[in-house]
């Protein structure tokens, strides 16, 4: 019987085999516009443009650089890195991945090894710093929630953790069409190799 096809074509003529992706078939431009394409909460957001991944990512990277102030380019740029894998398997909620299985984080993290590697970090990154990005990643969905999902306060708490105001104090959710958003991420992308 013939395997199916397991392998997706990337805009820049790269073709990504899913199941054992290469770092040298990973190019930030299509991790960008895939990523600029993909909507958090499943589009379930208020706004005119569907808040994306790239922008959440964007977000928690300047999250992670206020709970690490003295944090070295390269873990910021993990931070940035932290959903690009969803450039080709999209974004899921939290309840859909617990139904899918541990099939789903395996890809994960096959593809989040391979992007690393491309971009001169780790396959696997330190325990410490994942927990950070993590962190993170908490206080942008607990943002998101209650910004533009129509979670209450309480429900965000409840489920992303009560968040430390002076961490997102003055940051704003933003919702802004996908062009805009794919080239920041390309500019701190590379903002964040120079600096490494």
């Amino acid at each position: 019987m013939k395997q199916p096809r397991a392998w997706q074509r990337m805009l820049s003529g790269r073709r990504l085999d899913l199941l054992d992706p290469t770092p040298m078939d990973i190019e930030i431009e299509d991790i960008a516009h895939g990523l600029a394409f993909v909507a958090r909460w499943n589009g379930q957001t208020r706004g005119d443009f569907a808040y994306s991944v790239a922008e959440h990512s964007l977000l928690v990277e300047t999250l992670f650089a206020r709970i690490e102030p003295k944090a070295p380019a390269k873990w910021r740029l993990a931070a940035l890195l932290h959903d690009a894998p969803e450039y080709v398997i999209g974004d899921m909620i939290s309840p859909v991945k617990a139904a899918v299985g541990p099939g789903y984080g395996a890809l994960d993290e096959r593809l989040t090894a391979a992007i690393h590697i491309r971009f001169g970090l780790p396959a696997q990154i330190p325990a410490a710093i994942k927990k950070k990005i993590k962190e993170a990643d908490r206080l942008s969905a607990w943002m998101e929630a209650t910004r533009i999902a129509g979670f209450s306060t309480t429900e965000a708490d409840k489920f992303f953790g009560k968040p430390d105001a002076t961490l997102i104090a003055g940051l704003d959710i933003l919702l802004r069409p996908p062009v805009e958003v794919r080239n920041e991420y390309c500019e701190r992308h590379a903002a964040l190799l120079a600096a490494l």
